[in-house]
């Protein structure tokens, strides 16, 4: 059985504290990948922002591709919107009925919002969720506190944004160590959040 930790976000761009936080999620606990799924942009809400799909999963491929425990994902292209983290599990569920463990890799600050997410009883009955520290506001739900689905991984607090390097980007900084050098080289030549 291979275990899966599945990462989400818009990895707009995705940048180095992404891969420190997958690659010690495979390291350092018991997952044997971690797939970044990419999510799409919403028809309902358009960022003008937000690359194009297609390109924020080529960064993610080539962020990624020198790591063998590091997988790209574009499960969510395909799903209908607004597309629920529910909807994917059990698409994965489907899509790969054998031989898999999906679990969901999540930050802290998404652990104290779990509550509201549709279906999250069903989420936690099905599925494993490791949590990594963030600093935020907030309090975690008592019943997430000493859950035996969810496990802490002590990975390093990785407080740099996407939000950060495209606005610091467009105003001239040099934002380059802050990303994977082959994430750099594709942003540039395609001259994105310039």
């Amino acid at each position: 059985m291979k275990k899966v930790g599945l990462y989400f976000g818009t990895f707009n761009p995705i940048h180095i504290g992404h891969l420190v936080i997958a690659n010690h999620m495979v390291e350092f606990s018991d997952l044997d990948e971690v797939w970044f799924v990419v999510t799409p942009q919403s028809p309902f809400k358009t960022k003008k922002t937000l690359l194009d799909n297609h390109q924020r999963f080529e960064m993610v491929y080539e962020a990624t591709k020198e790591y063998s425990k590091l997988k790209p994902s574009n499960i969510e292209f395909n799903l209908p919107q607004p597309n629920y983290t529910i909807n994917t599990l059990v698409h994965l569920g489907e899509k790969y009925p054998q031989g898999y463990d999906f679990s969901l890799i999540m930050g802290e600050d998404n652990l104290k919002g779990l509550h509201k997410w549709k279906n999250y009883e069903a989420i936690l009955d099905l599925h494993h969720l490791y949590v990594y520290p963030r600093i935020s506001e907030g309090v975690i739900e008592h019943q997430f506190k000493e859950h035996e689905k969810i496990h802490r991984v002590n990975a390093p607090i990785m407080e740099i944004s996407s939000t950060f390097i495209r606005r610091e980007h467009k105003n001239g900084k040099n934002i380059k160590p802050l990303l994977p050098p082959e994430v750099w080289k594709y942003m540039d030549e395609m001259n994105f959040y310039r």
